[in-house]
């Protein structure tokens, strides 16, 4: 186990940054301290890299939980293949981050982590869509994902929405999306920002998840 402490704190991209010059393999698995790996996780993820030596970055579905891990939740299940994921990046991010293995390499060419408050992951997958990565999800939750109503709050406020709103510029820049697809994106992260925290809740876990079983 290698710690890598830091005596400033450079939020989360510039530490995922400094954390992966430390990986000694071209293999590295993404999670939070708070989340649980089924005991599965990596078997599946090294098999999906064996049969396929193209793939760049793998994850996989989630189940949310609150409180205790029995406690469950909600899935948030995410498209299984590169066409897809990258036509869903253009919406939404197209991983779950916890549960992310990529290839040193494939980090390396997309520029590695930088610095995006609160999107420094979706700003990765954009810039090794840009790199031409090839992504793969797994279809089933390998990562237990603890969450709360500050999740929800996170997701809100007149500076998240200008960061957004940034991401989706350098989108557009980058011909990743088009202008209508922009002004949707746009429209659509303005609503989520203003609307309240009980209402933006309500649409998290009835449209954008599933009921977890």
């Amino acid at each position: 186990i290698k710690l890598v402490p830091l005596e400033i704190n450079m939020g989360l991209g510039l530490a995922l940054r400094e954390g992966a010059k430390h990986c000694s393999y071209d293999l590295i698995a993404r999670m939070d301290s708070d989340d649980i790996s089924l005991p599965d996780r990596f078997e599946k993820q090294l098999k999906c890299f064996e049969q396929d030596k193209d793939l760049g970055v793998i994850g996989s579905n989630i189940t949310e939980f609150v409180g205790e891990p029995d406690n469950m939740v909600g899935v948030r299940k995410l498209p299984e293949f590169h066409d897809e994921i990258c036509k869903f990046l253009k919406k939404r991010s197209p991983f779950n981050h916890m549960t992310a293995m990529m290839k040193k390499s494939s980090l390396e060419k997309a520029g590695g982590y930088l610095d995006w408050k609160n999107m420094e992951d979706y700003y990765l997958w954009i810039r090794m869509y840009l790199a031409g990565v090839k992504f793969y999800n797994i279809q089933e939750s390998l990562v237990n994902v603890r969450t709360d109503n500050n999740l929800y709050k996170r997701r809100a406020g007149l500076k998240y929405f200008k960061n957004m709103a940034r991401l989706q510029k350098f989108m557009l820049k980058n011909k990743v999306i088009t202008y209508p697809r922009y002004l949707i994106n746009i429209f659509i992260r303005f609503i989520q920002c203003i609307t309240p925290n009980w209402f933006r809740k309500m649409v998290y876990k009835n449209m954008l998840r599933e009921k977890a079983t």
